[in-house]
């Protein structure tokens, strides 16, 4: 059997957790038996994985271009899985027309209409505001599934994303708000929708992990190319970390991630305990050495990878309500859930001072991981799925009758599209 992923970008475990999952389910293909080639029309990244050392063949591929026909059509493959919406868009009607009988996954990552409305509703509040001062001070999004789905309609994104949903076999999904928000208001059946969070069930050996006394400041990790995490930076600098600095004079915030540009490594302040620290090999080692968690998050979509490590290394975290949606199941946080800037800095403080707090948030961490994330094997639950799928693969093709409709209106339109831009390419080179 031949599997095909077609990747946004190549997969960078060490600097988001989209690449950590997307590695996930790399290797879950090659567990199944199949050969996986990942092919990407991205530049290759300077911290991708080496997929060559799990058996895995690597294919760069052009937009826009008929050599991926030619391609795709010599690999026949039995499953292609898409990398995010944006590929299935530029390259599903391509693969439909080369292996029509081909299996069609879409992983999600995250929601991304879903994370662009929050934005855009943050911008919106921030428009009013008369100094970066205040406009960095404003509070995180808030807005409920109605008023959410109201302005994710007024956009062409959702449309795009949900048109991509119903046009594949099965679209994977890593927060189950997401899996509701689709269900209850684009009416996307549920057959269409396969819940899976990421699917490592580490072991953890909590005996290793450093004490409260051993840790020291506080900390941030997130790609800088990912916005939200941007964001939360900005509102640390303006905000959050002078006033949790003021009552901690010698704590320090160290922020992590992938691709720092200019404009956050001038943040970079030794005097006022602001560290951007930049790209780190093992996110787990600084997480382990770090007291505290930082995640002000004012927008954004999905799980969050840097909230599953910090409870898996033992660090509570202080995040927002857009930090922890579908990220404990109801269980008590590892941590503190604030939205308000002065409850977030005195959960902080609190998390910072006081050892017997800190030992408690720590084993709710610890709980969360075993009673919701590690309740069932995702990983054998959607072994299980996909070859169901494969075996009944025109019965439910027939029970997706719209999928059917928008892959012949939308496939065509987005074909003559590529074509046209293929020969326009042709003819200035």
């Amino acid at each position: 059997m031949r599997a095909l992923v077609i990747g946004y970008v190549w997969p960078e475990p060490a600097s988001s957790a989209a690449g950590t999952r997307m590695l996930e389910l790399v290797q879950l293909l090659v567990r199944m038996g199949y050969q996986v080639t990942f092919a990407s029309a991205a530049v290759l990244s300077e911290h991708r994985f080496d997929l060559n050392t799990i058996g895995v063949a690597e294919q760069t591929i052009a937009l826009n271009c008929s050599s991926f026909d030619e391609f795709v059509h010599e690999l026949q493959p039995e499953l292609v899985l898409f990398d995010r919406f944006f590929t299935e868009e530029q390259f599903g009607w391509r693969v439909e027309q080369a292996c029509p009988k081909a299996l069609r996954v879409l992983d999600t990552e995250d929601l991304h209409s879903l994370r662009h409305a929050r934005q855009q509703l943050l911008k919106a509040a921030q428009k009013a505001c008369g100094s970066e001062k205040e406009k960095q001070s404003v509070a995180p999004v808030t807005a409920d599934n109605e008023r959410l789905y109201q302005h994710m309609c007024a956009g062409d994104m959702a449309v795009r994303e949900v048109a991509a949903i119903f046009r594949c076999d099965l679209s994977l999904l890593i927060s189950e708000v997401e899996i509701e928000l689709l269900q209850r208001y684009f009416s996307v059946p549920p057959q269409l929708l396969f819940y899976c969070p990421f699917l490592s069930q580490e072991e953890m050996d909590v005996t290793s992990l450093p004490d409260f006394s051993a840790r020291q400041h506080f900390m941030v990790i997130g790609n800088f190319r990912h916005e939200p995490n941007w964001d939360s930076v900005l509102w640390l600098k303006h905000q959050l970390w002078p006033m949790i600095r003021a009552r901690l004079p010698q704590a320090e915030l160290h922020i992590y991630g992938a691709y720092p540009p200019p404009k956050a490594t001038q943040l970079h302040n030794v005097k006022e305990g602001f560290h951007i620290k930049g790209w780190v090999a093992d996110a787990q080692a600084v997480m382990q050495s770090a007291r505290v968690c930082l995640a002000p998050l004012r927008f954004g979509a999905g799980i969050k990878g840097k909230l599953m490590d910090a409870m898996r290394c033992g660090t509570p975290s202080v995040t927002t309500s857009i930090g922890v949606e579908s990220m404990s199941g109801g269980l008590p946080w590892g941590g503190a859930v604030e939205n308000s800037a002065e409850a977030f800095i005195a959960e902080a403080v609190a998390h910072y001072r006081n050892e017997i707090l800190w030992q408690q948030k720590q084993q709710q961490g610890f709980a969360i991981l075993r009673d919701y994330f590690y309740r069932a094997d995702h990983a054998l639950v959607l072994q299980a799925r996909l070859g169901g799928l494969a075996r009944n693969i025109q019965c439910e093709r027939n029970n997706n009758f719209i999928g059917q409709m928008l892959r012949h209106h939308s496939h065509k339109s987005t074909q003559y599209m590529g074509q046209w831009i293929e020969a326009k390419n042709r003819k200035s080179s």
